[in-house]
């Protein structure tokens, strides 16, 4: 009978802290890239061909990502590898802007519409309104 007071023992020494420590923070970048993208860990997991709940340990740094398999979801991400470890070496994260964050909502809600028919539209209104003179508003102009 195995005592159930054994704790368990690190594999390595020290550094194995800071592996997990690595684990969780590209765990964490390709969490922000799938939410940035819209998509659910159900899609990511498909295009990376893992099951949803290996996709979530991915995330949250459970489960250590393979080499090829980080290649793999950089590539389905459309990042480099590098991005998984950018901010590690306490470089400043990415903050997104106001804008950048409205883009981000008006991506997923156009990804949301039921109908083609309501994205053309948008399309249409956002092409039309790119392209409609500034009335007295002043924007950019002095």
């Amino acid at each position: 009978m195995v005592s159930s007071n054994v704790k368990s023992v690190p594999r390595s020494g020290p550094g194995r802290s800071r592996a997990q420590d690595i684990d969780r923070h590209v765990g964490a970048r390709m969490r922000e890239r799938r939410i940035m993208l819209g998509l659910t860990q159900q899609q990511m997991a498909e295009l990376i061909g893992v099951t949803y709940q290996q996709a979530h340990k991915y995330e949250k740094g459970i489960n250590r990502i393979a080499a090829g398999r980080l290649y793999t979801i950089a590539q389905a991400l459309g990042v480099d590898v590098s991005y998984f470890f950018e901010g590690l070496n306490g470089e400043p994260r990415f903050k997104p802007t106001p804008q950048q964050r409205m883009l981000l909502e008006l991506a997923r809600n156009f990804v949301a519409m039921p109908n083609r028919k309501y994205q053309d539209a948008i399309c249409n209104l956002a092409r039309a309104l790119a392209s409609a003179e500034p009335e007295g508003e002043g924007e950019g102009e002095g």
